[in-house]
């Protein structure tokens, strides 16, 4: 039997969520092992509701304008373990397994990898696979 917040479109905890005026919501992959932030993208409703099925970290591409399913280009999937929404409900939190290691598409383990350092970014993390073998050169 299927309750009101079964529905497949609109779930009640979907509606939970604060959506911007786009109807996106930023979310940030955290390994799930080691606390690590990986990246940030954004949801919609559809990919959030695919992501909490399907147990892959599914983003809304704001530039193509269509769902990304990570890792469907470079095999870099997120196995997610956890999914969490913050206090003022407008953020979501998933801890994912990294598969392959990489998160970032410039071939880097995080998104994050520069710092502040003197008043100039610098990169503090290494490419760990080149971008153009990871997806072609263009």
């Amino acid at each position: 039997m299927q309750n009101s917040s079964d529905n497949v479109d609109n779930p009640d905890w979907i509606e939970a969520v604060r959506w911007n005026d786009d109807g996106l919501v930023p979310a940030i992959a955290q390994d799930a092992a080691t606390g690590d932030i990986l990246m940030m993208a954004w949801m919609n409703r559809k990919s959030l509701r695919l992501t909490a099925e399907e147990g892959h970290a599914i983003y809304w591409s704001r530039s193509r304008s269509k769902l990304w399913r990570k890792g469907e280009t470079s095999g870099h999937q997120q196995i997610v373990k956890d999914i969490r929404l913050d206090c003022d409900e407008d953020v979501i939190l998933l801890k994912v397994e990294q598969k392959g290691g990489i998160a970032c598409h410039t071939g880097r383990r995080s998104c994050f990898y520069r710092t502040l350092k003197d008043g100039q970014w610098t990169s503090v993390e290494p490419v760990l696979k080149d971008p153009d073998a990871i997806y072609g050169s263009k």
